[in-house]
């Protein structure tokens, strides 16, 4: 009975975060139509305020939003980058907020850098270690493939959820040093909805990281697959 109510436990633990912040993004998305602008708009009217004209902001594939270091770009899926929802607004003020941190080359912009490329190859390591551990546990005769496979599997994902984690300063500093008070000293949405906008802003810093607790639970995935 403890192992059960244990494996619930870690099961919530995992998941809940990924259906937090897929909840609050979805709960902020109303239209509202007294806001002035876009989240697109906001961004190019923000990046043209500190400066920044030279960074682009572009449209991309939906749940898709991101800063882009490499080619100096704000990229809003379409619910953002056209719509006047606070998620909208404050998605697209966080995205800017990573702009300004690479381009005044802040240190705390290094860690997306120096850990975002880890994690991504720890995950593709571990997939194919694990895609591969059936074919070499037959060619050596090793036995408890698959608790082998389940030691690989966890170790790679929780590799990937730290390094994730090790990004958090980034986004905290992009979404309450930067999105927050610009949103609040510009007086672009009103006070009533600044509550709002700290919710949205939190699951925008722990998007990465609640993303990557959601890709532990693919090892149960793979074991059927495998089986």
């Amino acid at each position: 009975m403890l192992f059960i109510i244990a494996g619930v436990i870690l099961l919530l633990l995992i998941f809940l975060p990924n259906l937090w912040v897929k909840y609050v993004l979805r709960k902020h998305h109303k239209s509202l139509p007294d806001m002035p602008g876009t989240g697109g708009e906001l961004a190019i009217h923000l990046l043209q305020q500190y400066e920044l004209d030279h960074v682009m902001v572009e449209q991309t594939e939906p749940d898709s939003d991101h800063y882009s270091p490499g080619d100096n770009a704000v990229r809003l899926s379409p619910e953002v980058y056209s719509g006047k929802s606070l998620s909208a607004i404050a998605v697209a003020a966080h995205e800017v907020g990573h702009a300004i941190q690479f381009n005044r080359k802040e240190p705390v912009s290094l860690l997306r850098t120096r850990y975002l490329g880890s994690a991504h190859r720890v995950q593709k390591i571990g997939v194919m270690l694990f895609m591969a551990m059936p074919f070499i546990g037959s060619l050596l005769h090793l036995p408890h493939v698959s608790m082998l496979l389940l030691i690989v599997g966890v170790i790679t994902m929780l590799s990937s959820v730290l390094l994730y984690a090790a990004v958090l300063p980034e986004e905290w500093d992009a979404s309450f040093n930067k999105a927050l008070p610009i949103l609040e000293k510009g007086e672009y949405v009103p006070a009533a909805y600044i509550p709002a906008i700290r919710q949205v802003l939190t699951a925008c810093a722990i998007t990465y990281v609640a993303s990557a607790l959601a890709d532990v639970l693919r090892l149960w995935r793979w074991m059927r697959f495998i089986r």
